[in-house]
């Protein structure tokens, strides 16, 4: 796969969550990525990344083509939240539907994976909506995810059963040694 124009990657900021917004809102109204089946508001996806932000994960979005936009977006969050997984984060991303197949989610992936190895997480998880998404899940193989579990159809939407793909990947030096501070210390 080439990407058809030079990638930027860039902290999201508060201006650009009307973009982030509508690509999301086209996944949950066409897709299986989510499993929500309302497309949260603008104050809602606000909350979300302020949330995700005051937590210290990345939330990172990517622009290509000659007239530069917002192509995608991805994030990190806790994978659960209580104590013991502090060293797993989840992965999110998510890509506007004229820019798939571009390398935009190969670029944002990957640098996810690298800021969140920096500060210090040991494994990111993959949540993959539908089984089918061969797409979201070759991207995941190719940056080193295993598959780690089918959770067979544990979602409903657009009338039908869908399952969740479970894909797990070490970062650093994953559980080879102890971890020698907090994530984010």
């Amino acid at each position: 796969m080439t990407v058809k124009a030079p990638v930027r990657i860039y902290d999201v900021q508060v201006q650009d969550l009307p973009r982030v917004q509508a690509i999301y809102a086209h996944h949950v109204l066409n897709g299986l990525a989510s499993f929500e089946e309302t497309v949260p508001t603008l104050e809602e996806m606000r909350r979300r990344y302020e949330t995700t932000q005051a937590q210290g994960f990345p939330y990172i979005a990517a622009e290509a083509g000659p007239s530069p936009s917002l192509a995608g977006y991805a994030y990190a969050g806790p994978y659960r939240t209580r104590p013991a997984y502090r060293f797993s984060i989840e992965n999110s991303v998510y890509i506007a539907p004229e820019s798939i197949g571009q390398g935009i989610g190969r670029a944002l992936l990957s640098e996810l994976i690298a800021r969140c190895t920096a500060l210090g997480y040991r494994q990111m998880i993959a949540v993959i909506g539908d089984s089918g998404n061969a797409a979201s899940i070759g991207l995941h193989q190719a940056l080193g995810f295993a598959h780690a579990g089918t959770l067979r159809s544990v979602g409903f939407k657009f009338g039908r059963w869908i399952d969740s793909v479970i894909m797990q990947r070490p970062l650093g030096t994953g559980d080879g040694d102890l971890p020698t501070a907090p994530p984010g210390a």
